[in-house]
């Protein structure tokens, strides 16, 4: 329950954006409303994760459910955009906490052997909770409010600490001795994550990528990097064990995670924004098209869980981005002429081969170290996953913008030479407006032409748009393709099967010679 709301808060919010700003108003800020959240929840996974290999997860995770359900119900009260914004800051933290944790603490609780079946249906959670959020956002909001996307979360949230609470009772934190919290670390780390996200944000947007502020932001996240990495090297507990990158299984499974978020988040939102403004969808069916890619990524999951028992991790995950890989080039072949069924069976192959690669990614990583190191190593896989999927929206987001500007450019020479220059002094009157052109493709009727012309008009904005979404997917399918080259990196490992009854001891003793080696 944890994992599966704090992830949904990441994407259901978008699909209430619009009903959200005609409200509370403030649309010059409301992208940081996602941002907000996003910032937050990134910056404290590597701490919490380290802080509960010191502490233990039972503690953190109580104070993560109660941050995540009290900035739920702020959200809920909010009255204008400045106060949401805020709330969804303090709603963030909430759940940075619970998702690490979630995974780290199935790390704890079950063998080698069980984590496989178990993080495959953690796997498919995640994945439900990101293709689902858009669907369950728009029946909230046309159903109810707004205000209850917020506000569902507090009982679930209060739940999730209840059954923690008695259900880790016996918990035992394996670090003994004095703690040394690395607050150099800490202290460097989150500036330096905040200027790189705001910059990632709200560069090209707010301000020119080639500016005085970008240069700024971004060499304040690079200074603030180095002294991060300066600062880890010379820690007794550091944040960060640098010293885990020797291990080849993290490193590469790390680096497939960045990947796979780069490519994956940043195409898959489009998905939605195609089949309404192209296909002609409603919002509720826009967001249900990701239905069959989250029922064959759950499958996925749980049969992935099952093979890795029989396979190395690299076959699992080789198989996985080469399938996911197929999906991206299918979707980016949909366009005018596409139906509904087609993007439904194209999304099922994109779900099948994302739900071999996430859990598999999560296991292989737990099945490297010691329990009492899990809390750092299962928070270094979901941030570095995190970072990928936000720098791959921002990325993305460029691309999308550019090719859509080049697309209107190059479709406006065709359609002068034609004789159709009507239809671009059009669209040229609607940019000169401020009316985004999707928003045009979704309200086509609210346009003041002569039907004939809004016709041409819609048909012009629609192909740009339609070969933009191309550019974008194929950009993404670089992305995972690399994924594949990468994921052969991993070497031949595979789970150790646990020893039976009596040797958690001597699972425990293998795993710290497996680690030590």
């Amino acid at each position: 329950m944890g994992m599966f709301f704090s992830a949904l808060e990441q994407t259901i919010v978008g699909t209430a954006m619009p009903t959200i700003i005609s409200e509370l108003q403030g649309f010059e800020i409301f992208a940081w409303v996602t941002t907000a959240y996003m910032i937050t929840s990134t910056v404290v996974v590597p701490i919490v994760g380290k802080l509960s290999d010191l502490y233990g997860r039972r503690l953190l995770y109580l104070i993560g459910a109660i941050i995540f359900a009290a900035g739920s119900a702020l959200c809920s009260l909010a009255n204008s955009m400045e106060m949401l914004v805020v709330f969804r800051a303090i709603q963030g933290i909430g759940g940075g906490m619970l998702m690490p944790l979630s995974q780290t603490i199935i790390g704890d609780v079950f063998t080698a052997e069980q984590r496989a079946k178990w993080q495959g249906v953690f796997g498919a959670i995640f994945g439900l909770s990101s293709v689902i959020g858009p669907f369950i956002g728009g029946v909230i909001v046309d159903a109810v409010s707004w205000h209850w996307i917020f506000l569902m979360n507090v009982p679930f949230g209060i739940l999730c600490a209840i059954l923690i609470f008695i259900g880790l009772k016996q918990e035992t934190v394996l670090h003994q001795g004095r703690v040394e919290i690395d607050y150099f670390g800490i202290l460097t780390l989150v500036p330096a994550l905040i200027l790189l996200l705001f910059g990632l944000t709200f560069g090209g947007d707010q301000f020119e990528w080639a500016s005085g502020t970008s240069y700024m932001i971004f060499g304040g996240a690079l200074l603030f990097t180095i002294l991060f990495l300066v600062a880890e090297s010379q820690a007794k507990e550091p944040v960060l064990d640098l010293s885990l990158f020797r291990n080849r299984v993290f490193t590469v499974t790390n680096g497939l995670g960045f990947l796979l978020g780069l490519g994956m988040f940043g195409a898959i939102m489009f998905v939605p924004l195609f089949m309404q403004g192209i296909l002609g969808v409603s919002p509720t069916e826009a967001g249900s098209t990701m239905t069959p890619m989250m029922i064959a990524l759950i499958a996925a999951s749980v049969i992935g869980g099952q093979l890795l028992l029989r396979m190395p991790y690299r076959t699992v995950l080789a198989v996985g981005m080469i399938i996911t890989t197929v999906g991206f080039y299918l979707i980016s072949t949909m366009g005018l002429e596409s139906s509904q069924w087609i993007a439904y069976v194209y999304m099922v192959v994109l779900g099948i081969g994302m739900g071999l690669v996430m859990p598999t990614l999560m296991i292989a990583v737990q099945n490297e170290f010691p329990k009492e190191r899990l809390g750092t190593v299962t928070s270094a896989s979901t941030f570095f996953r995190s970072i990928g999927g936000t720098i791959g929206v921002t990325v993305l987001s460029v691309v999308m913008n550019n090719a859509l500007r080049s697309n209107v450019a190059s479709l406006g020479a065709e359609e002068q030479a034609k004789g159709n220059g009507a239809v671009v002094e059009a669209v040229q009157g609607i940019q000169a407006g401020g009316v985004d052109l999707y928003s045009v493709m979704v309200y086509p009727d609210r346009v003041p032409l002569p039907d004939e012309l809004r016709n041409d008009v819609l048909h012009f904005i629609q192909t740009a748009w339609s070969q933009a979404f191309t550019t974008v997917s194929l950009t993404g399918l670089i992305f995972v393709a690399a994924g594949i080259i990468v994921a052969l990196l991993v070497g031949n490992k595979r789970i150790q099967r646990d020893a039976k009854p009596n040797s958690e001891g001597e699972g425990e003793k293998k795993a710290k010679l497996q680690f030590e080696h």
